[in-house]
């Protein structure tokens, strides 16, 4: 892959990662209710779902996604349904002792989150449908293909981690202005609300005309 080549998918990467979605929502969620450290392991999960979904593509795999509305639809109704119940779980969500400013949050087991976040990601076809429409354009077929799948699968990671960590942050930085009982319900279902947001959106998404 040429250095112009790469630059320019590292931008495309950085505006793919900044777009608000799921994993966006998911992140603030984590950092808001674990706090940073604990909730970062959530952004973990997500890139696992995300080097998922770069490995579909380049084995060939997202075709038969792209293709098959019956494998669409199953893996479509199953990020919504999964969302929906984060969604049942942040609105039931009882309000925390909150530390104080520095120290660690408990709460949910690390590997729980990183499955919380594979999930996210794993579970949505469209973005395997839209990785296997963009990523050819930055491969060159005359090169070696698993080099240049790497190097894409690597930047994307990398950029993903950045952004999520910036999402989490920002959400554990309110997370010791929410003293009270009240503040901490409004929004927990906040979340909620954008987590069912989120599985209307997955909920419209219909593959492409072959």
């Amino acid at each position: 892959m040429t250095l112009e080549t790469w630059l320019a998918f590292f931008v495309a990467s950085c505006v793919i990662s900044l777009s608000p979605g799921a994993g966006a929502i998911a992140s603030m969620s984590s950092g808001l209710q674990h706090g940073f450290w604990r909730g970062y392991w959530n952004a973990i999960g997500l890139q696992l779902g995300l080097a998922l979904q770069i490995a579909v593509v380049a084995a060939g795999v997202g075709a038969v996604l792209a293709t098959s509305a019956l494998a669409f639809t199953l893996i479509k109704w199953f990020g919504v349904a999964y969302l929906v119940w984060l969604a049942i779980k942040q609105w039931q969500a009882r309000p925390a002792e909150l530390p104080e400013a520095g120290q660690g949050v408990g709460g949910a087991r690390p590997w729980s989150l990183v499955a919380r976040g594979f999930l996210i990601n794993a579970s949505n076809p469209k973005a395997v449908v839209f990785m296997l429409a963009v990523l050819p354009q930055f491969i060159d077929p005359t090169r070696p293909l698993l080099e240049q799948y790497l190097v894409i699968g690597v930047t994307m990671v990398v950029v993903d981690l950045i952004v999520m960590a910036g999402y989490t942050g920002l959400a554990a930085k309110v997370l010791r202005l929410l003293r009270t009982p009240r503040q901490q319900r409004v929004m927990n279902r906040t979340f909620a609300s954008l987590f069912v947001g989120a599985a209307a959106l997955l909920a419209t998404v219909r593959r492409a005309a072959s």
